[in-house]
């Protein structure tokens, strides 16, 4: 600290390197204080920093930067950018230098000290320069341009381009043809339009970092041939470039090579960006920046996108709510559930007091509902502010939002209750698209609204007459739903159940096709055990016929112990059966048959008429009853709650209707038992409690 003079006097030395001059220069920077302002003690507090800088049309290498040495509260960062002359003088108290000094570093820390761009577009054009250029006459007519003969035009006559001018000129004229491919074609086809990539070409080497990269993306977008020289000039100008370049600016060039070309020698030059970007993510530092990179550059590499992660674990405490929500929704597009990464921004948005926009809302509720990620702090908070912005909400957003929270699995009586009159309210105005998504939610988690005969005769007047005009598999979901929430009709049964319908199905290899054939048979289960009055259509004998796929599952640690604890229980085969495939579309975990003393009868040897195949001949004698072992595993049941969800709760009708007994096995019972003795004794008791219930009735 300076104190000669009518006011002190702080100063910093900026010592860099200048490509130009090649020598070492150092830049004086000094900033005046007056004396009644100095309130913090002295503290050296120097520090080195290394960076490209752009000085005017030239490079400078920053070496060292010392910070000011007698104020105690100089911000931590490790990029120092600025607007810097040979002497610049900022006059004011500790609080007017540092509100000086803040406005340059917010371009080291954007989250902390400023705002920062949104997108790498952005971050790439409004770039700062170390030292500011002086924009001339062309720079205007360039900006200017509203026509691209405007820019061609610039050429001949007086107009001096230099070498920055030819790169600037063609993003231009790339951007006024956005949305013009004939005006393409023609525009390549321009004498004047070649003249410029000449002098592009010959002056390549001179065009500015941040020009560079928009120049690569623009001559993509104007789809200028493979074979085109002046491209590969461009293209080998970026390599030899490449360790030069911030990291934004790699990332701006790799999204270019992604979306704009599918070209070979393009995915050579994007293989060689993603190794850079791996190797350099630490470069990163401000999270905005850190999220626009995973937004359009991590679901090119695996690798690479792990580093994103860890980055975004160690700068998550900067994110607000807009960040957090574009991770999040970055996560659920690529469907990867980091749980670690998951839990820091849960516990973030339960911690601060963010104040969360419907937008924000609704995208939140979405990846958490995609990723299968349940915080109830979290949740709690996204259904309570959701439900006091329901007035406000469409019938689009109910509807999603209301999907977003069934694949959650959570459901908030509350809320869903204000979905069901949303939907009442809309009548006249809500679309079919919307209704069904609605409706499979309320299926999903076998929500019935207070409002139930209302709300489903709204439904099947809506569905009445569009039903049959649906995509075929989203029929089958509709029904379906409506068959979980009991309230199918039998033209809706028949509609699906119809031979030239259900056709179309019976031999799907898919997944998809697959699990719209396992619907079907539960529709079928549904209008043979639940509505006796049905008169048919049903599926024929051949296509009820279990597949092998139903039985060929990954055996699950509950599974495995209580089909070891059912043979040492009946001790030998032919006392009982072990994966019953039925008919319904359900597979049992076991099937007994008891006499009236409550004695294993052999299974095998009687009339089985839930079996598509019986194996059989005896009708079972008087007084016998049929035992089903159904175990309920951890994702069966809703979120927090021991309710079933839809699909299981219309397991459980069907082989009730079909004459059996349930013996429910859940997963948080099972779970308390240590010893084979104690689960062989849950076992006697529930088929015990089963039998005395049935005798009660």
């Amino acid at each position: 600290m300076d104190n000669k003079g009518s006011s002190p006097a702080l100063r910093m030395r900026i010592r860099y390197w200048s490509r130009g001059n090649r020598s070492l220069s150092s830049y004086h920077l000094t900033l005046h204080l007056s004396p009644q302002q100095r309130r913090y003690p002295p503290k050296r507090c120097g520090r080195k920093l290394e960076t490209w800088l752009p000085d005017g049309r030239r490079e400078a290498r920053l070496v060292s930067a010392g910070a000011p040495s007698d104020v105690g509260s100089a911000p931590r960062t490790s990029w120092f950018r600025g607007q810097l002359g040979r002497r610049m003088e900022v006059s004011g108290g500790c609080d007017g230098v540092w509100n000086q000094l803040l406005g340059v570093l917010s371009l080291c820390h954007p989250g902390r000290y400023g705002s920062s761009p949104g997108s790498l577009v952005e971050l790439v054009e409004k770039e700062q320069a170390f030292t500011p250029y002086i924009e001339n006459q062309v720079d205007r007519l360039i900006k200017k341009a509203a026509r691209p003969e405007e820019l061609l035009e610039l050429l001949g006559g007086s107009h001096h381009l230099d070498n920055n001018h030819a790169a600037l000129v063609l993003i231009r004229l790339s951007h006024l043809l956005s949305e013009k491919p004939k005006d393409k074609a023609l525009l390549i086809q321009d004498a004047r339009f070649q003249q410029l990539l000449c002098l592009l070409n010959s002056q390549i080497n001179l065009v500015w970092h941040g020009t560079l990269s928009r120049l690569l993306r623009s001559l993509y977008a104007l789809g200028l041939p493979r074979t085109s020289k002046e491209l590969q000039s461009v293209e080998q100008e970026v390599r030899w470039r490449m360790r030069k370049l911030k990291y934004k600016h790699l990332a701006f060039l790799a999204d270019s090579c992604a979306t704009l070309s599918q070209e070979q020698h393009s995915q050579e030059l994007l293989t060689e960006l993603l190794m850079h970007l791996e190797r350099r993510w630490t470069e990163i530092e401000d999270g905005r920046t850190l999220v626009t990179i995973m937004m359009k550059v991590g679901h090119l590499s695996e690798p690479l996108m792990n580093r994103l992660e860890d980055k975004c674990l160690e700068l998550v405490e900067q994110f607000g709510p807009d960040e957090l929500r574009k991770v999040l929704v970055t996560l659920a597009a690529q469907s990867r559930r980091s749980v670690p990464l998951l839990r820091a921004i849960s516990y973030h948005l339960v911690q601060k007091p963010f104040s969360l926009t419907k937008s924000v809302l609704l995208d939140l509720a979405y990846a958490y509902g995609k990723l299968g990620f349940h915080q109830t702090q979290v949740s709690q908070r996204l259904a309570a502010d959701l439900l006091s912005l329901m007035p406000s909400l469409t019938s689009g957003e109910v509807a999603r939002c209301a999907k977003s929270f069934a694949l959650l699995k959570w459901l908030n009586l509350p809320l869903y209750e204000a979905f069901a009159q949303h939907v009442l309210n809309r009548a006249q105005d809500i679309t079919v698209p919307h209704l069904c998504s609605v409706l499979l939610a309320f299926a999903r988690l076998n929500f019935h609204p207070d409002q139930e005969d209302e709300f489903f005769s709204l439904v099947h007047e809506k569905l009445g007459s569009e039903l049959p005009g649906l995509e075929p598999a989203l029929q089958v979901d509709l029904v379906w739903a409506l068959c979980v929430l009991q309230q199918a009709r039998e033209a809706e049964l028949q509609a699906v159940l119809h031979p030239e319908f259900h056709i179309q199905f019976l031999g799907g290899k898919s997944q998809k096709d697959q699990n719209t054939f396992q619907k079907l048979l539960h529709i079928n289960a549904t209008a043979m055990l639940e509505h006796p009055e049905y008169s048919g259509p049903l599926l024929p004998a051949s296509a009820v016929a279990p597949r092998p796929s139903a039985l060929d599952r990954k055996v699950t640690p509950l599974q495995k112990e209580l089909q070891e604890t059912l043979k040492g229980l009946l001790g030998s085969a032919d006392r009982g059966s072990l994966e019953v495939a039925t008919q319904y579309g359900w597979v049992l975990d076991a099937e007994v048959l008891l006499d009236s003393d409550g004695q294993f009868l052999p299974v095998r040897d009687f009339v089985a008429p839930h079996l598509a195949q019986p194996t059989g001949s005896q009708p079972p004698p008087a007084g016998a009853k049929r035992l089903a072992f159904l175990r309920w595993e951890f994702p069966n049941f809703s979120t927090r709650s021991k309710d079933l969800l839809g699909r299981f709760v219309l397991a459980r009708r069907h082989i009730l209707a079909a004459g059996f007994l349930i013996v429910d096995v859940p997963f948080y019972e099972w779970l308390e038992l240590k010893s084979e003795w104690q689960k062989g004794a849950y076992l006697k008791d529930k088929m015990r409690k089963a039998v005395a219930e049935e005798l009660a009735k």
